[in-house]
């Protein structure tokens, strides 16, 4: 019953409006607030603050910042296997394996369409068709900046306008087609295995997306628009492995797709798999 409730909230709820607030809420940079509303989060989700650049979370000028908060050099050392591609942000995998019939898998007898994910654009699916995916989620406690799996240059970013439903394992298994619904941001790259996508999915009261190169990705109007980066207008922007790609304000879920016979993802990963950004995520097939 409790599942059912949560369920039917998740559609009857003002995302957008939430999500606002929550971004006001996480600026906020009233000194007494701030420290009392960060640290009671800290305590709730039990967060590890070793790692953190600035281990004081006391010390950042608001909320979004600790949550965005930059590692320790060296905290995620980046796996060393020769043509390793890296799991871009810590979390746990969601699911992955291979998109057949054009679908992913999400969970629970659901699937999506990688066309929706994508934008509905088919110039942009179509080199994932018979491809591979991996899904990450990152929980409340987690680092939450993404990286690159594998260097690469940006060639188009798409802004994915969407509901803004919670990602965790139950809404997952409720939802149809949950990540192809959200608010999201699509980078694609040309790489040594091809083209490869990053999704950055928003969630419930994600206060925004960034990106590196284009600061907050939701543009004034919540409409879908593509942004090239393989003209003369905008310089080329090229990314080594394991350089910062964006990053979340509140939680979500990072989506890696490559074409077909790319890549293996690791023995090691499975569904529910925990992981850390850095550690080898797949290795290339052989050619």
């Amino acid at each position: 019953m409790k599942q059912r409730l949560f369920i039917l909230f998740q559609y009857l709820l003002p995302h957008h409006l939430l999500s606002r607030l929550a971004g006001c809420v996480a600026e906020c940079r009233v000194r007494w607030f701030k420290n009392a509303f960060t640290q009671w989060f800290v305590r709730r989700y039990q967060v590890d603050m070793s790692q953190a650049l600035v281990e004081d979370e006391t010390a950042y000028p608001h909320f979004n910042d600790f949550f965005t908060r930059a590692l320790k050099p060296g905290a995620r050392p980046l796996d060393e296997t020769p043509g390793a591609i890296l799991c871009p942000a810590d979390g746990a995998v969601s699911q992955l394996g291979p998109i057949e019939h054009g679908r992913i898998f999400q969970a629970k007898g659901h699937s999506y369409s990688a066309l929706e994910l994508l934008g509905g654009d088919a110039r942009l699916s179509a080199p994932f068709m018979g491809g591979d995916f991996a899904t990450i989620y990152l929980s409340p406690k987690d680092y939450h900046r993404v990286h690159m799996p594998l260097a690469g240059t940006l060639r188009e970013m798409v802004y994915v306008p969407g509901r803004l439903f919670s990602v965790n394992q139950t809404t997952a298994e409720n939802v149809p087609e949950l990540f192809a619904r959200n608010e999201r941001a699509v980078c694609l790259f040309d790489t040594e295995r091809g083209t490869m996508a990053v999704v950055l999915v928003g969630a419930m009261i994600v206060a925004s997306i960034e990106t590196v190169w284009a600061g907050l990705v939701t543009p004034p109007k919540r409409e879908l628009k593509t942004f090239r980066y393989d003209e003369a207008a905008r310089a080329p922007i090229h990314l080594e492995k394991g350089a910062e790609l964006g990053r979340f304000k509140l939680g979500s879920t990072a989506i890696v797709l490559f074409g077909p016979n790319q890549v293996q993802w690791a023995a090691q990963l499975a569904a529910g798999s925990p992981t850390k950004m850095g550690q080898l995520l797949a290795t290339p097939t052989q050619a």
